[in-house]
């Protein structure tokens, strides 16, 4: 029954929910959120592969959002990313966000899924499950699956900015930190973002995403302890990023992708 109710409620989420619904997952959240702080929960991150030029991106982008505010899902603490992928840019409207690397990554996750062409919206759940975005049931089954798995413990200390980007240290720890098959990431993600899209498939409509990737980072092979880090933004983009920016780093396996361990921290300008 409880994929059921929370499938229903995603999607109630994206129509008209009653005001009596989201107050009762409005006090959820907030129980999910100290969960989340004390450590009870289990982080799960989910990757939304998406544009502001695809018309059936608009609702996968909201389903997002909400799972990202609400954490309605019991022992999950959902870490999300929304990226920006290249190919729409060309059907009457550029998104200010696309990213080379993005499309790149999307690609190799459907060479890894064995599909035979990328699309959107695409979420992928801790790099092993990959389900239409805008589908709240299979999105709850894929984040529940994924947090019955152990995760290797990661901790973000001391994140700053510098003059031309951030600085951080990483703690890890765990068997999974020393496996010479695993790497460590970093994704800099603006908080949230509104835009005013004039032209493509979504002409006159005003968009908004959360954890918005900027920029990514391959920082090696995990290492048992401590490392610091650092990520360069360009000058540009240094400008634009006003607001809070959600770092967010994860272990994962080289050859399946799958996310080992991921942690996300806000940094504030």
């Amino acid at each position: 029954m409880r994929h059921r109710n929370l499938a229903w409620w995603l999607g109630a989420m994206l129509g008209a929910a009653s005001l009596a619904l989201f107050l009762g997952w409005s006090t959820r959240a907030s129980v999910a959120a100290t969960d989340a702080q004390d450590g009870s929960r289990r982080p799960v991150l989910v990757e939304l592969f998406t544009s502001e030029g695809c018309s059936s991106c608009p609702p996968a982008d909201l389903l997002l959002a909400k799972l990202d505010e609400m954490q309605p899902i019991p022992g999950a603490q959902v870490i999300v990313l929304s990226e920006h992928v290249t190919y729409w840019d060309h059907d009457g409207w550029r998104d200010p966000y696309s990213l080379d690397s993005v499309t790149d990554r999307q690609k190799w996750y459907g060479f890894k899924f064995g599909l035979s062409d990328v699309y959107t919206p695409q979420a992928v759940v801790d790099g092993t499950v990959q389900v239409l975005g805008s589908d709240g049931n299979k999105l709850v089954h894929a984040i529940e699956a994924a947090e019955a798995e152990p995760k290797a413990d990661l901790t973000i200390s001391g994140a700053a900015w510098t003059e031309d980007g951030i600085k951080f240290a990483v703690h890890q720890a765990g068997a999974a930190a020393t496996n010479s098959k695993t790497t460590l990431d970093a994704a800099l993600a603006e908080d949230v973002t509104e835009t005013q899209v004039k032209g493509g498939e979504n002409a006159g409509k005003t968009l908004r995403n959360i954890a918005v990737v900027r920029d990514f980072k391959e920082i090696g092979p995990a290492v048992d302890g401590d490392r610091e880090i650092s990520m360069r933004v360009p000058a540009g983009e240094m400008k634009g990023l006003s607001g809070p920016v959600r770092l967010i780093v994860f272990l994962s396996d080289k050859h399946s992708g799958r996310v080992l361990g991921v942690q996300e921290e806000t940094i504030s300008r």
